[in-house]
C-alpha cells in the first residue's frame, strides 16, 4: 500500500465527510473548556472504522516513512513506531491542516495567560514556515504499534526551539475486540502535590487533544505551569495502532 492507496481507501469512506468539515463542526467551546480545565479533550469519531483501517494496513509501507523507532532500544517502553515522510498521506495532511487553526486559537489564550509573548501564525503552513526557518524540517506525524506486552512510557513530544502545545492522538484499532489493555494514560505534574494520573477511554476512530508538555493552571495568585506527560499501558492481547499528529516539524 502506498499514500495513493491509502488516500483512495480513505475517500472512498468518506463521502461529503472530510476531515476538515467534520474537524470544524465540533464544539470548540467546549472542547476549549475541557482543555483548560483538564489538559485534554475528546472528540467522539474523527475517522470511520473504514479509514481507521486504511491507514493502520499503511503500516508496513517503507515508502511511507522517513524512519522507524524500536521504542526497546531507546528506554521508550516496549513496541515500535514510525515517523511519515513528507508529502504526507493525504488524511494525515487534512487532519493536521484543520486541526490546526482551532488549536491555534487555544494556545494563543494559554499564551497570555501565562504572559508569554508568543503569537501562533492563523495556518499550519504559516507555523511550519517557522519551524523550518530555524532547521525543523522533519515531519513528526506518526503511526504506532503496538503487541502484546508492549507500553509506551510516560513521554513528552518536543523536538526542538518550536514547539506547539498541543497534540492528538486517533485510536485506529477497537478495545476488546482488537486488542485488550493499552489504555491512553496522562499525567499532571503541578508544583509541591504527587502526580495526578488520567485513563482516557478512546474507541476506534476517536481522537483526544492534549497538551504537549506544559498548561496554565489557575491558583491563587494567577496562573501557573503545570506538566503533563502521556502514555500507554500494558497490552494484555492482541494488536494496537495509533495515529499521532503533532504541529511542530522536528530538527
Amino acid at each position: 500500500m502506498n499514500a495513493d492507496q491509502i488516500e483512495a481507501d480513505t475517500v472512498s469512506s468518506q463521502t461529503d465527510e472530510t476531515p476538515i468539515r467534520h474537524v470544524d463542526r465540533r464544539d470548540w467551546a467546549a472542547l476549549a473548556a475541557s482543555l483548560d480545565a483538564s489538559g485534554h479533550a475528546l472528540l467522539p469519531g474523527v475517522l470511520s472504522p473504514a479509514q481507521c483501517e486504511a491507514l493502520a494496513r499503511g503500516y508496513d509501507d517503507e515508502a511511507l516513512y522517513r524512519s522507524r523507532v524500536v521504542m526497546a532500544r531507546h528506554g521508550f517502553g516496549r513496541g515500535e513506531y514510525r515517523y511519515f515522510r513528507y508529502p504526507l498521506p493525504s488524511p494525515v495532511h487534512e487532519l493536521r491542516e484543520a486541526f490546526y487553526p482551532h488549536l491555534a486559537r487555544i494556545a494563543q489564550g494559554w499564551n497570555e495567560k501565562l504572559g508569554q509573548d508568543l503569537e501562533y501564525p492563523p495556518t499550519l503552513q504559516g507555523f511550519l514556515d517557522r519551524c523550518h526557518a530555524a532547521g525543523q524540517t522533519r515531519p513528526t506525524p506518526l503511526l504506532l504499534r503496538y503487541r502484546a506486552g508492549d507500553y509506551n512510557c510516560l513521554h513528552q513530544d518536543v523536538y526542538g526551539e518550536h514547539v506547539f502545545p498541543l497534540q492528538l492522538a486517533i485510536l485506529l484499532s477497537e478495545p476488546g475486540r482488537d486488542f485488550e489493555g493499552g489504555e491512553f494514560v496522562l499525567t499532571e505534574q503541578r508544583p509541591r502535590m504527587q502526580s495526578r494520573v488520567e485513563v482516557v477511554p478512546l474507541r476506534q476512530g476517536d481522537a483526544v487533544v492534549f497538551a504537549v508538555n506544559q498548561r496554565p493552571v489557575r491558583g491563587a495568585r494567577g496562573y501557573y505551569r503545570v506538566a503533563m506527560r502521556h502514555g500507554v499501558s500494558r497490552l494484555r492481547a492482541g494488536e494496537r495502532h495509533t495515529l499521532g499528529v503533532i504541529f511542530h516539524d522536528a530538527t
